[in-house]
């Protein structure tokens, strides 16, 4: 297991490492203060995870996060100072994976890591399950594949996996609650900022197929819900 530190605050790395040395030991640290230098190491040594501040001295933390989605789908673990709601919201859609908010409890950061981990890793389904198809929507679940039109449409794990619970429920709205626990855990069974996010970047990716239909419903203050079409 290997981690990516980018931070130019060295307490706050220290500290990092510090907690991963004393309670997972087998995770080799990497560690640069600077956005680009920590764009090149994600493309040299292939890290399990990314965990970043946003205010970083070369650029910043939302441009670092658009550059790695362009090349990466490595879960990205937002570590900032930063505590208002719209950047947890602006971080969740440009491609974040959680949000933690300095200072924070070592040991609640590293159960939401195992968890960001845990969910990216999420076994596939037996090559045996047929693939869901919907219009112009087809999602081959022993590959993990989403196409529209034909065409591969690229998600991130949590992505995937939002949309993969959608699918097995086709035509049924599946409540906020559910959702949230099924893609990202029973801890974030109230964090609807997070689901919203990735619902709307769902459909964005969706929407860049001029011939797709709207898939994703909103139920207003209950769930949502893929629509099947013929």
């Amino acid at each position: 297991m290997k981690v990516l530190i980018i931070d130019d605050d060295a307490e706050i790395v220290e500290a990092t490492s510090l907690c991963f040395r004393l309670r997972w030991p087998d995770v080799t640290i990497l560690s640069t203060g600077e956005a680009g230098r920590g764009l090149q190491l994600v493309e040299a040594e292939s890290p399990d995870a990314v965990i970043m501040d946003l205010s970083l001295p070369d650029m910043d933390g939302m441009e670092v996060l658009h550059q790695l989605r362009l090349f990466s789908d490595v879960p990205a673990i937002i570590l900032s100072a930063r505590d208002q709601k719209m950047d947890l919201i602006r971080s969740l859609e440009a491609g974040a994976d959680d949000y933690i908010i300095k200072p924070f409890d070592h040991i609640e950061f590293l159960a939401r890591v195992k968890a960001v981990l845990r969910r990216a890793g999420i076994a596939q389904l037996k090559e045996s399950i047929k693939p869901f198809q919907s219009g112009n929507l087809r999602i081959d679940f022993s590959t993990r594949e989403v196409r529209l039109d034909g065409k591969l449409v690229k998600l991130t794990p949590i992505e995937y996996n939002l949309l993969q619970c959608l699918a097995q429920n086709a035509g049924h709205i599946v409540p906020h609650r559910v959702l949230l626990e099924k893609v990202w855990g029973e801890e974030y069974t109230s964090a609807t900022d997070y689901l919203k996010a990735y619902i709307q970047r769902l459909r964005a990716k969706f929407r860049e197929h001029p011939s797709t239909a709207e898939f994703i419903v909103t139920e207003w203050k209950v769930g949502y819900k893929l629509v099947k079409f013929n």
